[in-house]
This record gives C-alpha cells, structure tokens and sequence, in this order.
C-alpha cells in the first residue's frame, strides 16, 4: 500500500501561518528602513566603569516574571522562551532580574511584544539600563534618525547584505563587536519583519558549555592566553562599495583572554571566534591558525549545545554576548524581506578566567 505524504503545497492556506506583509509589498515600517551616510563620523566612547545589573538582581526574579504566563527552555544548556512578560513595562528592577537571568541562560526569546512600537527614544532608555549604547562603524542606521539603532536589512531592494556572504556560508559564528576594548554584553535584536513563511532565524550557542565539554588539561591550557581580535574583514568588505561605502570610524583591535568569566555567575567562557579573533599572543601563526582552527569547528560542532530562534511578530530577542556566540541563516528566498534593529550595549573588560590545576 502506498504510503500517504504531505507537503506544505497541499496544504489549505487558511491553515498555514503566514507572518504579516503590506499588501503592496511596503515595509511594515518605514521608519526603520536602513540609511547610509558616507561622510558620518563618531567617536569612540572610549574606556568607562561597568558596573553589570545582574549583581544587583533578586535571584528569585520576582519582578521579571511577574507576569509570566508561559516559560520553558529551549535547550539544556542555551536558551529560554517566555510568554506574559511585556519588556516595556520593566521597572529597575525587573531590567536587573533580566540580566541576570541572560546571564545564567545565555539568550531569553520574549514573544508578543510592543517593543517595536514604543519609539527609538524608548527603546533605548531601556536597553542603555544594561551600559552604554555601540554605534556600528558601518551598518545603516534608521532612516528616521538614531545612531545607536544598527539595522538589520535583506531586500531586492537593498541586497548588500546577500552580496557580502556570496560565494561562502552566511553562516559565522561571533560575538558581535569582540574587537572593541570593552565589548557588548546584555543585547536586543526586535525583528520588525521577517521572511513571509519561514527562515531568518538566528542560531545561539552556548560558550560555557564550549568551554566545559573540553577535556581538564585542554582547559587548563587555554586559560592564560590572550588574542587579538579586530574588524578588519569588515572594514575591507565595506570599503568595496567605493564612495558609497561607510566609515564611521577606523580599525578596532583589542587583546582578550582566549577564556573569560563572567562578572555576575562568574562561569568560565570560550571567548574566541571566526568572525574577529585573529591570533593567538605569543603563538607562531601556524601553530595559532592550528589551535584557533580546531576551537572554532568546537563550536561550529556544538549542535548539542544550541538553540535556534525562529521570529514571529513581536519578538525580541536577548542575549549575553559573554557567554554565547550567534550567527545569522540566509536560508529564505532572495528578495524576500527580513528587517529588525540591533542595540548593542558595551559592558566590562574582558575578565581572564584563573588556571585550573591538574585534574586526574
């Protein structure tokens, strides 16, 4: 007897879930479409005292979840979906629970959210509760104003995005801006429009359970190294778009720990990664390209100890850049339309994590 199958295309479209779109093809919002200014400068925001929320956070986080009707993780070591909280309406105190509670899971999906809708200012009166708000040396920013909104924007009619990964996986696991001298930590992603029907996810993983999963004396071996860590990748890529390329600012480079703790649960960290993580200190360039090469298919192996959010209207996303590393998928049609906006606040100077001893 032959065995019955069923594809989507067989499928009633009243059934299928189809993610909001303008009728005439418009973005849901327009004032969020990117702009690119050539001749835009900033300053670096040059070295500041972080003091992070999370020391501060009830443990209990009575006031995050207050309201919280559904909650559950998305993986064992990675990830946590909750339902009933409104970001919006946090007080100083539920921002402090919410860091802490990134802090422990690495990334928090909030669905249902107003987020998007509350204004720029609003937006980042919230999120600068966490440290002072990055501006990107080249990615666009709103077309209605603030700099400290990064755009996130795949469009036919705005493909810059396509062209940079053409011709190699969009796929790159980071931590964003790990070049800066004091780097991002608790950060929003708010998707304003996805693919029609499905893709566009962002993949997280966990750097923690990166670093546990290694063998004692591999550990052991790794803490106590620095790296250095630059944009230049970026810079160079942006640079091909001749006059019409961006340049807020020059070349970042820092020298970090190759392993960090984190300054609130203090757990230890893998903190390279493929997309600015150059060199090992110290290291002949084949022996760091060898050691570096293994640690990031570590982590591109790692399926085990991540997660991967899909976006539906309303969602936010937030992370712990300390402690997770994220790529984007380009796995929708080419054309269709995938906007949201970034704020990226810095936080502490990487903490290097102490030498274990021997372990039998």
């Amino acid at each position: 007897m032959p065995i019955a199958t069923t594809t989507t295309a067989n499928v009633p479209q009243h059934v299928k879930v189809v993610r909001p779109k303008n009728d005439d093809g418009s973005p849901l919002y327009p004032d969020y479409m990117p702009f690119y200014d050539p001749l835009e400068k900033v300053e670096d925001i040059g070295p500041f005292e972080h003091h992070d929320p999370g020391h501060r956070a009830d443990p209990k986080l009575p006031t995050l979840l207050k309201t919280m009707t559904k909650m559950w993780d998305l993986s064992p070591h990675v990830g946590t979906e909750i339902h009933g909280v409104q970001l919006s309406q946090l007080d100083s105190a539920g921002l402090d629970e919410l860091a802490l509670l990134t802090a422990k899971r690495g990334a928090l999906v909030f669905r249902d959210q107003d987020f998007a809708n509350i204004g720029m200012e609003a937006q980042k009166n919230i999120v600068r509760h966490f440290g002072p708000l990055h501006i990107h040396g080249w990615a666009p920013h709103p077309v209605a104003g603030s700099e400290e909104h990064m755009i996130i924007y795949d469009h036919k009619d705005d493909l810059r995005v396509r062209k940079q990964w053409a011709g190699r996986s969009p796929v790159q696991w980071h931590s964003d801006q790990s070049a800066e001298q004091q780097p991002p930590g608790t950060t929003f992603i708010c998707m304003l429009e996805s693919p029609s029907s499905a893709g566009g996810d962002t993949l997280v993983s966990s750097s923690v359970r990166a670093f546990s999963r290694l063998s004692p004396r591999f550990r052991k071996r790794l803490e106590g190294l620095t790296a250095i860590h630059n944009n230049d990748d970026g810079v160079r890529t942006e640079l091909k778009h001749g006059e019409k390329a961006v340049m807020r600012r020059g070349i970042c480079k820092a020298e970090h720990p190759v392993v960090i703790v984190h300054p609130v649960t203090r757990e230890k960290a893998l903190y390279v990664n493929p997309v600015y993580t150059k060199r090992i200190v110290g290291f002949d360039q084949e022996e760091s390209d060898y050691l570096l090469k293994f640690l990031f298919d570590h982590i591109a192996r790692g399926q085990d100890f991540s997660c991967r959010v899909r976006y539906e209207a309303g969602t936010v996303l937030v992370w712990d850049q300390r402690i997770v590393h994220h790529s984007q998928t380009l796995d929708y049609p080419v054309g269709d339309r995938r906007h949201g906006f970034r704020l990226t606040p810095l936080a502490n100077k990487p903490i290097p994590a102490k030498v274990e001893r021997d372990e039998d």
